[in-house]
């Protein structure tokens, strides 16, 4: 049995964030989640938050603290994409997508961090991709955004890693969420074929990852890279 923890995930009102959270309730945490718009899973105290706005993430933090207490732990989750080839993609496409993907998890696990700090306990999860490491054509933003957590990460444990703070990553592969069942029949075929494991994941099967990784058993793991993509990424 692992100690209740208060827990917020950033981007918890849709796809693999909401299994996120859904699952730390079912662990029975204290579970926060921020969200531009939407709620999280039931059990849960939704707050709005840009990432992109330190005052906004700040003023989400406050909230959660004072309903639930200091931030144990911190899944950096929230993310946008905005695909198109090198040769197209506008300036703002890529600075949107790393001033999200890679400013949004500083900008969270920096706040989170002076609690962690206090309490000299803290588990930091960042949610990257297999596209981090292993590209993606026409993901060049989103890629180099997901591989910098990686990079982070490291750089937080080497920081902070004597204070009984983890950081570690966990890259999902093609899992099943609204966004993947709108592709066609044949490309999703295709994807399958390159995946060992001949299928996508779930939500729950990330979601459980990240919740392992946030417990007491893995205090002793941090700068990890933890694949969940059925093996897709292998060596990557």
């Amino acid at each position: 049995m692992t100690t209740p923890r208060t827990v917020l995930v950033t981007g918890g009102n849709r796809g693999i964030g909401f299994a996120i959270a859904e699952e730390f309730v079912a662990q029975g945490h204290r579970v926060a989640v921020t969200a531009r718009s939407g709620q999280g899973p039931e059990g849960t105290l939704t707050v709005v938050a840009d990432v992109t706005d330190a005052a906004s993430v700040d003023a989400a933090f406050t909230v959660v603290e004072a309903e639930l207490g200091p931030v144990e732990v911190v899944v950096a989750n929230a993310g946008i994409t905005k695909d198109g080839l090198l040769m197209r993609m506008s300036e703002d496409d890529f600075t949107s997508v790393v001033d999200t993907n890679l400013g949004g998890a500083f900008r969270v696990v920096k706040r989170a961090s002076k609690g962690m700090l206090k309490a000299r306990f803290g588990r930091i999860v960042l949610v990257s991709s297999v596209v981090g490491l292993l590209g993606g054509a026409g993901q060049a933003n989103y890629s180099a955004s997901k591989a910098a957590l990686v990079g982070f990460a490291r750089s937080l444990t080497r920081e902070v890693g004597a204070r009984g703070i983890t950081a570690n990553v966990v890259a999902p592969g093609f899992v099943e969420t609204d966004m993947t069942a709108v592709l066609p029949d044949e490309q999703q075929a295709e994807y399958k074929k390159s995946i060992p494991a001949g299928r996508f994941g779930t939500a729950a099967e990330v979601a459980k990852a990240i919740t392992w990784l946030a417990s007491d058993d893995a205090g002793y793991i941090s700068g990890a890279v933890v694949p969940v993509d059925g093996g897709l990424g292998m060596g990557h």
